[in-house]
Order: C-alpha cells, then sequence, then structure tokens
C-alpha cells in the first residue's frame, strides 16, 4: 500500500518539546511512540541511542534511533573524526549538516555535537560499517555486506518511513546491486522504502550542496510503503 505523508513539520522548541529521554533498547513488553519528530503532547519523547555492535562492544559512534522516524539516514562509516568525538558527519567539510537545514529539513544548522536533536525533527543517523577509517574505500566489501545485514535488522525492529543509504557505490557493494542509481529503490530494505542519496563528504566532488539538498528534500516529501 502506498500513502503519501506530509511535510516534516519545522515546529519552534518548546519546553515539553525540549525534554528528551535517552534510555537503553526497547525491552519486550515496553510501548514505543508511533512516531519521532516535533512532539506536540505534554510529556516526553523516549529515544534510543544505540550504542552496542555485539555482546560488550561498544559502537564508536551511537546511533541516533528511535521508532516510527521519519528518515532515518545511514552514513557508509565513522570517520576518524567523527570516532574521536563520537558524533556523526564531524569532519570538517562535510555537508550533511548544512544539506538538511537548507533542505528545510532542520530549522537551522546543527553542529556534530547536537545530533540528538534530529530526533525531534523525526530523523536518525546510523552507519553501514561502524569502524572508523581515513576514507570508505578502505573498507572490504565483506564488512560491507555484514553491515547490510545488521541495517536491515535494525530497521525492521525500529521501522523508519524512509531509510537513506548516503553512497551509491557503498550501496552497491553492501546489498549486491551493481547496476544501482540514485533515488528511490525497488528493494525495501527492513521492509521499509529505501532511498540510495549521494555521500555527503566533502570528498564527494560529484554532487554540490544545493544537489544534496535537493535530494534531501525529495526524502522529505517521498510517499512510503508499508510491508509487513
Amino acid at each position: 500500500m502506498t500513502t503519501a505523508r506530509p511535510s516534516l513539520p519545522l515546529l519552534p522548541v518548546t519546553a515539553a518539546r525540549a525534554m528528551v529521554l535517552l534510555c537503553p533498547p526497547m525491552c519486550p513488553g515496553q510501548p514505543s511512540p508511533s512516531r519521532a519528530g516535533p512532539h506536540t503532547g505534554a510529556g516526553t519523547l523516549d529515544v534510543m541511542t544505540e550504542q552496542e555492535t555485539g555482546p560488550g562492544r561498544p559502537k564508536p559512534v551511537p546511533d541516533l534511533i528511535a521508532p516510527g522516524l521519519d528518515v532515518l539516514f545511514c552514513g557508509i562509516n565513522p570517520s576518524l573524526r567523527s570516532a574521536e568525538t563520537g558524533q556523526h558527519f564531524a569532519r570538517p567539510g562535510n555537508r550533511f549538516w548544512p544539506a538538511l537545514h537548507l533542505a528545510g529539513l532542520t530549522p537551522r544548522r546543527l553542529t556534530p555535537a547536537e545530533g540528538p536533536e534530529l530526533l525531534r525533527f523525526g530523523l536518525g543517523v546510523t552507519n553501514v560499517v561502524d569502524r572508523p577509517t581515513r576514507t570508505a574505500a578502505e573498507l572490504d566489501p565483506a564488512e560491507l555486506r555484514a553491515g547490510a545485514a545488521a541495517l536491515e535488522a535494525l530497521v525492521a525492529r525500529y521501522r523508519p518511513r524512509v531509510l537513506a543509504v548516503l553512497g551509491v557505490t557503498a550501496w552497491r557493494q553492501a546489498f549486491d546491486r551493481p547496476r544501482a542509481t540514485l533515488g528511490r529503490q525497488p528493494e525495501r530494505i527492513g521492509g521499509v522504502t529505501t532511498w540510495v542519496a549521494p555521500n555527503p563528504s566533502g570528498l564527494n566532488a560529484h554532487h554540490q550542496l544545493p544537489d544534496l539538498a535537493r535530494l534531501y528534500r525529495e526524502l522529505r516529501d517521498a510517499p512510503s510503503e508499508v510491508s509487513g
């Protein structure tokens, strides 16, 4: 079933919306919010920070994720700078944060240190591979394929409206789609609508900031397909 969803509202922050509770992943039977994003009720918005790659192994950069996000962005893997700071897209010159603002997904340009603020706007961030490298070219195909399986499980668990993988080359390798192009994909990873958008790294000279913003805006306005 294909359903159109309204554009993500950018509402002023109130004291109620500013109360964000970071808690561990859901326990069996724990109720989950129907949607993350600007919260108009009087309570708090429960969000999750996925911090482990396996038993006792913390992620270098914790995921920013909650049930029912509007868009879950998926980077390829953390940069060395992101691993050092524990913040997504922290390398100087990365255009992720300005592109989000230019696309109208955030009311102002956030800094990497303000990453958890994304959850109040129905946005989240994860990575295909957790291992930090200087460039994504240092990853081997086996790492990408293993990361793809983990990503599918994560998405099936949290059910965002749209999954956006940032990097077409990584997508081709991780999901064995050598002919894939940018845009909406025929596959639904974890049962949700899946898009591929350009890597926002400053090393990617093929797409400039206006290009990134245009594609991110399409994610916001894209209809979703509900599966499962």
